[in-house]
This record gives structure tokens, C-alpha cells and sequence, in this order.
């Protein structure tokens, strides 16, 4: 089974960092939703929350300020002022 490598940054520091099997955010223009094999994208996304579903445990909720989601090669980045991660 395929999977994403998933990075969250924020300002001061990576956040976390994992293999997923989906991630589910929300741009300027709607939500979206990434698979393994995805086109390349780099999309502005605003304030919520950004969903993982990582290959191993359970699905975690990301609460971000906004800021950038890139996808390239199956390698997804959140970048955010501030991100907020339970248990990180």
C-alpha cells in the first residue's frame, strides 16, 4: 500500500511528521483531500482544522491558522504560523 510522507511546520519548528494514508484540509477555494499519487499542488489554506489518517494509529486532528499545503511526489507539507497537535 502506497502512502504520503506528511509534514506539519510551524514558524519556530516541524511540528510532526509521519506516513498517512490520507489528509484532508481546507483551501481558499473548498476542501480537499489527498491520496497517495496525487498531482503536484500548492494550495492556500485558511483557518481550521486539517485532518490525518496516518498508515499506523489512530486519525489525528491538526488545528492550523492557515497557511500553505504542498504536494510533490507523494510528499505532503502544512505550512502555518501555528499549528496545534494533541499530544505533541
Amino acid at each position: 500500500m502506497s502512502t504520503l510522507n506528511v509534514k506539519f511546520v510551524a514558524a519556530d519548528r516541524e511540528v510532526w511528521e509521519g506516513e498517512a494514508s490520507r489528509l484532508i484540509a481546507r483551501t481558499t477555494e473548498g476542501e480537499i483531500g489527498i491520496l497517495p499519487g496525487h498531482q503536484p499542488i500548492l494550495s492556500v489554506l485558511v483557518e481550521g482544522d486539517v485532518v490525518v489518517v496516518p498508515a499506523q494509529g489512530e486519525r489525528r486532528t491538526v488545528k492550523i491558522d492557515g497557511g500553505f499545503l504542498s504536494v510533490d511526489k507523494d510528499v505532503v507539507t502544512v505550512v502555518a504560523q501555528h499549528v496545534e497537535m494533541a499530544g505533541v
